[in-house]
């Protein structure tokens, strides 16, 4: 298998760590969005909408969205099993992603892509909109307090998806100065600091 792949992106960045979890061998081709190289018709022909990562199979197939990837590895390679064992554990994850992707990870890659000066001249920017969503983004950790106090992960008392989603969402809200106060939210610096110790979040 073949990744297509940006070290600094966070969804790419999602898949590496589900193929470390999964341990998982696979080869990796840089597309740096920095230089472009997703937009040159090479890559288009992986996937038109230019979007990273993209995962090529040996016969020439290719997936082209995080999750897709990370449910096709978990069909082949079924343990560590990270997106649910039952049918009520299945459901949790479910929705434990998607409000990690729906509340963390978008609202923070639109405060990037509207206030960042990396930006600057490739997109149309809206840095009212960036702060809204910036107060958002405040107002959802202050919810993942209140919920990481209770648990020691987002969708019960084991790894998921879920979690690898809402980490690389937070991490990625460095670039774009968003960051985790312990002071204020100790269950979820605690959360934020266990799943960082994994091995496979340096992958």
């Amino acid at each position: 298998m073949l990744l297509y792949h940006d070290p600094r992106a966070p969804n790419p960045r999602r898949v590496r760590i589900f193929l470390a979890e999964k341990n998982v061998a696979y080869d990796t081709i840089e597309v740096l969005i920095a230089a472009s190289a997703h937009q040159t018709a090479e890559f288009r022909r992986k996937n038109p909408l230019a979007l990273l990562p993209v995962l090529e199979l040996d016969d020439g197939r290719v997936l082209r969205e995080s999750i897709a990837i990370c449910r096709y590895i978990e069909e082949l390679h079924p343990e560590p099993n990270l997106f649910g064992a039952d049918a009520w554990e299945r459901a949790q994850i479910e929705m434990w992603n998607r409000h990690a992707e729906l509340e963390l990870l978008i609202p923070i890659s639109q405060v990037f892509r509207n206030t960042n000066k990396f930006w600057e001249g490739k997109i149309k920017q809206a840095p009212d909109f960036g702060s809204i969503m910036r107060e958002l983004v405040a107002g959802r950790f202050d919810w993942l307090e209140h919920e990481l106090a209770q648990r020691p992960y987002l969708a019960g008392n084991r790894f998921s998806v879920a979690d690898i989603t809402a980490l690389c969402a937070i991490d990625f809200g460095k670039v774009a100065s968003i960051r985790i106060d312990a002071a204020t939210h100790p269950a979820l610096a605690a959360w934020h600091q266990r799943v960082s110790e994994r091995p496979s979040t340096k992958a």
